[in-house]
């Protein structure tokens, strides 16, 4: 079962504050998707960590992922496989907010996000190096 309700911490509520201004983009489910899917595409899993749910952004499951809720959790499940994680519903939860979060810093410290032109830039960039 997916995670039901995502808090995020300070840090990342600050972040997203600058990431909403930059590109414009009016939804934190929007730039936390975008977040998220840039954390996948990186190599390596994420570093374990206690991330504090100590911020006034909160969302359900189904507002984060809307109607491809399934497939965002496919790929956390898919995630964890290659990983050599655990498929039960807590370690899922903590990968996906750990991917969430890890992508939500490398949104808000890549300086090429500066607009909605720089962030679709980098989905563009990565579709690139994926594809080498």
């Amino acid at each position: 079962m997916p995670v039901e309700r995502i808090v995020l911490s300070q840090q990342a509520r600050d972040q997203l504050v600058r990431l909403k201004r930059f590109t414009k983009l009016p939804h934190w489910n929007s730039l936390c998707r975008w977040a998220f899917c840039a954390s996948l595409a990186e190599e390596s899993p994420p570093p374990r960590a206690k991330i504090p749910a100590d911020s006034s952004v909160e969302m359900s499951w189904q507002t984060f992922a809307g109607p491809y809720h399934e497939i965002y959790w496919a790929l956390v499940k898919e995630r964890c496989r290659r990983d050599g994680l655990a498929s039960d519903d807590k370690t899922l939860g903590e990968q996906f907010h750990l991917y969430l979060h890890r992508g939500i810093g490398y949104l808000t410290g890549d300086r090429k996000v500066r607009s909605i032109e720089g962030l679709l830039g980098k989905a563009i960039e990565s579709r690139a190096d994926s594809s080498q």
